[in-house]
């Protein structure tokens, strides 16, 4: 049976939940050890299906890969294959990051064209034309991408758009290439400033990380290392929303403020209270109704579009009428018509979501349609005092660890079940 998570709301939260490390951070720093030699171990890594997929990817490659308490062990090795398998790369975009660091080590590399949350077209040619104005002579066939190359060489590369992924394998690439390769509107993300700071201390020279511009000197080789990534921004972020829509005081640990500022600015604008302290943000409780607020979604440090879905389930129970814009990818609003199936009152036009507040949302059977969509249906499961069942739980397993556990901690009545009862 398909197991669901079932959310009996209308109860605030209370007392501390503690943030994981961030998934979007963890990936490509697992991939970047394939660039180093000898041993590297990173701590205190999140329980997430799409690590689990990573770790497939680089066994499968002839990497020796340990889990012990948490923390994850690589002994980087020549491949075994330049391949990455389809089954694993159809789950999850991060694979497509394959490349650049086996390109750039072992001089090739074959990854079928990624698969991932279904939430608009990534185009990969920023990577690919990045990596051919490094001298890496590119095919495109059968739903495989094929590269090789001698040695990549440095290079100035301008993309088109502020693409993270594009940006982390073009950095990686470039680590090991010849000469200095310049990065221009570089994605800015704290995540990518993690990756550089991990390449850093492989010994690789990687400069200008969280700004437009990335500078890197090629050097001959890197050496394993020991890192713990950076917290997850979005799981704290969707924990800020939850509290906020069941009128909750409820500190988050393990956040960075100036990571979320973007979130804090606008839950402050709604009227609710925040604390941040120096490693957690309180959420207080309010009295007043919260009104609605526009949101655009932007590349960092702009709105994260990974943020949109929570924030529309709050917009769904605030005063007033919102509009959210989605300029980052085009087919996120697929959580719309699960929201709407819960009283919500929405209204797509083109890019733009137009939300006018209703007092309560009601229960009602859903799907997560993906991973952040997931996150809203709890939240908005959790701001009605009904019963709401959440299926297709394998989009929230992505990026989430421990969700459910997190939240009966923090006093939600939330439970996942085989769909059978048990």
């Amino acid at each position: 049976m398909e197991e669901k998570i079932i959310v009996t709301g209308g109860k605030p939260l209370q007392g501390r939940i503690k943030v994981s490390n961030a998934k979007n951070a963890v990936l490509p720093i697992l991939i970047a050890s394939l660039l180093g030699e000898g041993e590297s171990k990173i701590l205190e890594v999140p329980h997430l299906t799409d690590v689990d997929t990573t770790c497939a990817v680089l066994q499968h490659l002839g990497q020796e890969v340990a889990r012990e308490n948490g923390n994850i062990i690589i002994r980087s090795a020549k491949p075994t294959s330049f391949e990455a398998p389809y089954q694993y790369v159809r789950r999850m975009r991060a694979s497509f990051l394959l490349i650049g660091p086996l390109l750039t080590r072992y001089g090739q590399a074959k990854i079928p064209l990624p698969g991932g949350c279904a939430i608009g077209s990534r185009p990969i040619n920023l990577h690919l034309k990045g990596l051919e104005a490094m001298g890496a002579k590119v095919n495109l066939e059968h739903g495989h991408v094929e590269a090789h190359c001698q040695r990549l060489q440095g290079a100035r590369i301008y993309l088109d758009f502020p693409s993270v992924g594009a940006t982390e394998n073009l950095i990686m690439a470039a680590a090991l290439a010849k000469g200095q390769t310049i990065i221009e509107n570089a994605a800015e993300e704290p995540e990518i400033v993690d990756l550089a700071n991990y390449l850093n201390a492989m010994g690789a020279k990687v400069k200008g990380a969280g700004t437009t511009v990335i500078k890197i000197e090629g050097v001959k080789e890197l050496q394993g290392t020991t890192h713990t990534p950076i917290p997850d921004r979005i799981e704290a972020g969707s924990y800020m929303v939850a509290a906020a829509a069941t009128r909750s005081d409820l500190t988050i640990d393990n956040v960075i403020a100036e990571h979320l500022k973007p979130v804090i600015a606008k839950l402050k604008e709604m009227g609710i209270p925040i604390e941040e302290g120096e490693s957690s943000i309180r959420i207080r409780p309010y009295q007043e109704e919260i009104k609605a607020v526009d949101i655009k979604t932007l590349p960092y440090p702009g709105f994260p579009t990974d943020m949109q879905a929570q924030m529309m389930a709050l917009n769904c129970i605030c005063k007033g009428t919102g509009v959210i814009t989605e300029t980052v990818f085009e087919n996120r609003f697929m959580h719309v018509d699960e929201l709407k199936r819960m009283g919500a009152k929405i209204k797509v036009e083109s890019r733009s979501a137009i939300i006018e507040g209703v007092k309560n949302l009601s229960g009602a059977p859903v799907k997560a349609t993906d991973l952040r969509a997931g996150a809203a249906l709890i939240i908005a499961a959790l701001s009605t005092e009904a019963s709401t069942e959440i299926g297709a739980l394998e989009h929230i397993d992505r990026g989430y660890d421990n969700i459910v556990g997190k939240l009966q901690q923090a006093g939600a009545r939330i439970e996942r079940t085989n769909g059978n009862g048990g």
